[in-house]
C-alpha cells in the first residue's frame, strides 16, 4: 500500500489512474449539505446542490466563480441531464423529480406513485433510451433539515424508472432499506445501486448492489457488489473502463469492475457526490460536506448523456 497526500493505493492497477503530482483542489466552500454535481459541457459550468440551504449553485470552470443558479430550490439533491442537454433533478422538498426546461422553466415529471407521494427522491441517472431512474429514501421526510418533515405515503423506499413515452412511474427495486446512489455502466448492461440503510439502524445495509439489466428495463439479480470500508457509499460515477468512483467517509474510492477496492481520493471531509467535468470529462468533481473539490486524472468520465 502506498500512500501521499492525495491519494491512497490498495492495488498496482490504480498507480496509473491518477498524476502524483495532481492536487485535489478546493473550488468553494461554505454549503451545509453539498450534493448533486452535474456538468455542463457547453458552458463549461458545474451546478450542485446545498439541501438544508435550499439553494443550488454554479460554478464556471472558465474564471473559478461561484453563484447561486436557483433559490429555492424544493432543497434539491440528485442531478443530471437528459439526452436533450436538460437538467433533471430529485427534489427533497417538492417531494418530485423535476426537468428544468431551455426557458428556464420547471416541469414536473414525477411526483407519485400508485397514487400516494414519493418520500424525497434522492438520485437520479437517465439511460439512452431516454428513461429515467431514480432512488427515493427518506431523508427529506425524515425531518425538517433537508426538506419537510413528514410521513412516508408509500410506507417503503424504493428505486423507480420513468418510461420515456408514456411517462409511466414502475417501481424496479423494492427490497432496499435506503436506496441512494444510482448509475449504469458505461455499456448499460449493469445497474449499480447504493443501499444506506445503516443511517437507520447498525443491522441494516451500508453496500452497493449490482443488478442486471434486460429488456424495457427489467433488472435480475441484485447481488452485493461492495460493502463500504469507510461510513456510507452514497453517489458514484463510472470511467469509460467500468471502474467505480464512489463517495465514502474519508474521500472518494475507486472500485475495479471485478469489486475490488483498488485506491482511495483522499478528501478532509464526509463525500456525498461526484461528477465528472472539464473538456475532456478528465476532472472529477466531489461534494464534500461543506465545500466543492476537483481532482485532474488520468482517466475519463462516463459520459451522462
Amino acid at each position: 500500500m502506498a500512500t501521499s497526500d492525495y491519494y491512497e493505493v490498495f492495488d498496482t492497477r490504480f498507480v496509473r489512474l491518477f498524476n502524483g503530482n495532481g492536487h485535489v483542489d478546493k473550488l468553494f466552500t461554505g454549503c451545509r449539505w453539498a450534493e448533486g454535481p452535474v456538468y455542463f459541457p457547453a458552458g463549461r459550468y458545474l451546478v450542485w446542490s446545498d439541501i438544508p440551504n435550499d439553494r443550488m449553485l454554479r460554478y464556471d470552470e472558465t474564471d473559478g466563480s461561484v453563484s447561486v443558479f436557483r433559490e429555492p430550490c424544493g432543497n434539491s439533491n440528485g442531478n443530471t441531464t437528459d439526452w436533450q442537454g436538460r437538467l433533471i433533478t430529485c427534489e427533497h422538498g417538492g417531494r418530485r423529480v423535476s426537468r428544468t426546461e431551455f426557458d428556464g422553466t420547471v416541469t414536473t415529471l414525477a411526483d407519485k406513485w400508485k397514487g400516494k407521494r414519493f418520500n424525497s427522491p434522492n438520485d437520479v441517472v437517465v439511460k439512452s433510451d431516454g428513461s429515467i431512474w431514480f432512488t427515493d429514501p427518506a431523508y427529506g421526510i425524515d425531518s425538517d433539515y433537508e426538506g419537510n418533515k413528514a410521513e412516508s405515503e408509500i410506507g417503503a423506499c424504493h428505486v423507480y424508472r420513468i418510461d420515456p413515452k408514456s411517462g409511466a412511474v414502475e417501481a424496479v427495486i423494492t427490497d432496499m432499506v435506503r436506496p441512494n446512489g444510482i448509475a449504469f455502466s458505461p455499456d448499460e448492461k449493469l445497474l449499480y445501486v447504493v443501499d444506506t440503510g445503516r443511517t437507520h439502524g447498525p443491522q441494516n445495509p451500508a453496500h452497493m448492489r449490482v443488478f442486471k439489466v434486460g429488456d424495457k428495463g427489467k433488472l435480475s439479480g441484485g447481488k452485493v457488489f461492495a460493502d463500504c470500508t469507510a461510513g456510507l457509499f452514497d453517489g458514484f460515477r463510472l470511467d469509460t473502463d467500468g471502474r467505480i468512483w464512489t463517495s465514502a467517509a474519508d474521500g472518494v474510492h475507486c472500485y475495479d469492475p471485478d469489486g475490488t477496492l483498488i485506491g482511495k481520493v483522499k478528501v478532509p471531509e464526509v463525500v456525498a457526490n461526484v461528477a465528472w467535468g472539464g473538456s475532456k470529462r478528465n476532472v472529477l468533481y466531489i461534494c464534500g460536506t461543506s465545500s466543492l473539490y476537483a481532482v485532474r486524472l488520468m482517466v475519463n468520465g462516463v459520459k451522462l448523456c
